[in-house]
């Protein structure tokens, strides 16, 4: 919703600013919507990041972050602002309520797995 790439920039400089370390970034991908109600067309991007915040502390932030962009949960798989997700951390495995690492979507999603080969190519067998 509202300028996509502006809410993307957005959100990388928030992690930035809370030590979160980008140290790679896919370019930007329009994708149709997958699931929910009918809605206008996504922009993704998949970000690796280096930090020293446990995944669920991570998590937290990640939701601090979409809520001050203004990020507004309604309907499930409905339109939104801004969208950030713990795909991987490193070999980690979670299973809990609240965080799944990895992401249970993560390779059945080409919005995901497109922009993920493009920074992590090894993740897929490719150099």
């Amino acid at each position: 919703m509202g300028d996509r790439a502006f809410y993307i920039k957005q959100a990388v400089r928030e992690l930035e600013a809370r030590g979160i370390q980008i140290t790679k970034m896919s370019s930007l991908i329009e994708t149709d919507p997958v699931g929910g109600p009918p809605q206008g067309k996504y922009l993704n991007a998949v970000a690796e990041c280096a930090t020293q915040l446990l995944p669920e502390d991570l998590l937290i932030t990640l939701q601090e972050i979409e809520t001050s962009l203004g990020r507004v949960k309604t309907v499930v798989d409905g339109p939104r602002v801004i969208d950030l997700d713990i795909l991987l951390y490193d070999q980690t495995k979670i299973n809990k309520p609240n965080l799944i690492i990895p992401h249970p979507r993560l390779y059945s999603r080409d919005f995901v797995v497109s922009p993920l080969k493009e920074i992590a190519p090894h993740l897929f067998g490719e150099k």
